[in-house]
């Protein structure tokens, strides 16, 4: 079991890296896709990926009830619709800077497939199928090393994705746009 814990961990990691460069400085730094009619539309898709991220996280892999259990797979249901509109709208989006480059395409197909995969290997933890029925796991099955880490790695993930989830609801509004455009371009221009 504790394999499961390992793999959660390293992939909720992998994931953390790969969307911090890709949704902080690719989208927001670097191609300031807020700014963008043509991609106003992802940018959105992208904001309420990024609120439903850290109550995904929090919901599956810090609380250990059924109840947060129900709450943390809907909303990932919510997040599998909202990928596919965000995957859909991103060859328009992209327009500006003559399509979505191939290299950040691969990243976007890493980011997701660790993300899932945290999702995947989480049902794999939380629920135990016996015969014909199964049982959600009400109880911690460990508290190795593993699934301490594992508990350290996802509340460690929860404060830079509410930041970070902060900042995408920041950028909606032109007045708080032009605030971060200022702020961005006295740290770019040094």
């Amino acid at each position: 079991m504790d394999i499961l814990y390992i793999l959660t961990s390293i992939f909720l990691v992998l994931f953390m890296v790969l969307a911090t460069y890709d949704g902080f400085y690719l989208h927001l730094w670097k191609y300031k896709l807020y700014q963008h009619n043509e991609s106003n539309f992802e940018h959105k898709t992208h904001t309420v990926r990024a609120i439903l991220f850290p109550i995904i996280v929090w919901s599956l892999l810090i609380e250990n009830s059924l109840e947060f259990f129900v709450i943390g797979m809907v909303l990932t249901f919510v997040d599998l619709i909202v990928l596919g509109f965000d995957a859909y709208s991103e060859k328009d989006s992209r327009d500006f800077m003559g399509g979505l480059p191939r290299w950040e395409y691969i990243i976007h197909l890493f980011a997701n497939g660790f993300h899932y995969a945290i999702i995947a290997l989480t049902i794999g933890i939380k629920l135990s199928i016996e015969g014909n029925s199964i049982y959600y796991i009400t109880a911690p099955i460990s508290t190795s090393l593993a699934s301490n880490i594992l508990t350290i790695v996802a509340e460690n993930a929860i404060p830079g994705a509410v930041i970070l989830a902060f900042l995408h609801v920041f950028l909606l509004f032109q007045n708080t746009q032009n605030i971060w455009d200022s702020y961005r371009n006295r740290i770019t221009c040094c």
